[in-house]
């Protein structure tokens, strides 16, 4: 849980870039086009907060939070949609429901704003229909579009429709009952065509997370890519925090070499491989010439510099 919470924070906090927002946008509704410009997003409250429908008294208000909502306006300074992203550090089987709870509280929200700003103006006077609803014949929704971003390296297996969640039932109840679907982004789904679509650090991210099971694929599309040698390291941290990768790189340093930083962890790796089998063999030495478990983790301990309980550990799985 708490690396799914480190995955959520880091990943939210990349995704609020306008930059990165609108390149994820810019990639799934129109193929790497640059439509959504940065500067015209706004950052809305991600809180949403949905009464019943109407504004009746009975009932609680429900609370919900996205992890990133704006505001798309056009050059006329006009609401045109509202994009918002759901990042996903592990498959959510319940996907097209909590998504669709978001969407409709969205829509709820702009119901209610449209019947508060009813009342306070006098210009028209409702119809009794307009009135009882609030929402006026001529009153239009702003169109909400919700990404769903899976930041792992496995297929999603999950539904990507309410239908696809429902019991069964016969044909006749099936083709009335509502329907939802969400937008999913999932590297390990997308060609290396459609991740090249993007054109921020989100290219690299994508790249890496969906070979990072394959090292020598990885390491092939990394060499490959000159942008892998000087990438921001808001992306590289993203990337490691997604990957596990345990990836090094110095403090303070904006611009991340991630080819060397593999070449690091391979070389850390190798080293530690040496390492444990010099500490199975003095396991092995001191089981054989009769030495106890316990006085064995204790040279263990010293020998290698290891804490006594780590030592003793690594004593019990090579013991016999």
């Amino acid at each position: 849980m708490k690396k799914l919470g480190k995955i959520d924070t880091i990943t939210k906090e990349y995704m609020k870039d306008p930059v990165i927002f609108a390149d994820m946008f810019n990639k799934f509704l129109y193929h790497g086009k640059q439509v959504i410009r940065p500067e015209s997003l706004i950052e809305m409250d991600s809180t949403e907060i949905v009464v019943p429908y109407g504004e009746g008294k009975a009932g609680v208000p429900a609370q919900k939070y996205r992890d990133v909502l704006k505001l798309m306006k056009t050059d006329g300074n006009i609401a045109y949609c509202i994009l918002g992203c759901e990042d996903q550090g592990a498959i959510h089987y319940a996907m097209p429901v909590k998504n669709m709870l978001y969407d409709s509280m969205q829509f709820a929200r702009q119901v209610t704003k449209a019947a508060k700003s009813h009342r306070q103006e006098k210009e028209h006077k409702p119809t009794s229909d307009e009135f009882l609803s609030g929402f006026y014949k001529t009153d239009r929704l702003i169109p909400v579009v919700t990404l769903v971003i899976y930041w792992g390296p496995d297929r999603w297996d999950g539904p990507l429709t309410l239908k696809e969640m429902y019991a069964e039932a016969d044909d006749a109840v099936m083709q009335y009952v509502p329907d939802y679907k969400i937008n999913l982004i999932a590297p390990e789904q997308m060609s290396d065509d459609e991740i090249k679509e993007f054109q921020t650090s989100l290219k690299e991210v994508m790249l890496y997370i969906k070979y990072s099971k394959d090292k020598n694929k990885l390491q092939k599309v990394t060499q490959a890519d000159e942008s892998f040698q000087n990438l921001d390291r808001q992306a590289a941290e993203v990337i490691n925090v997604t990957t596990n990768s345990k990836l090094k790189y110095p403090e303070g340093k904006e611009k991340i070499d991630m080819c060397l930083a593999l070449e690091e962890m391979r070389m850390d790796s190798k080293r530690e491989g040496i390492r444990e089998g010099e500490i199975k063999g003095a396991v092995e030495t001191y089981q054989e010439v009769g030495i106890s478990l316990q006085e064995t983790s204790r040279r263990v301990s010293v020998k290698f510099n290891l804490p006594l309980q780590l030592a003793e550990d690594k004593v019990k799985k090579y013991w016999k």
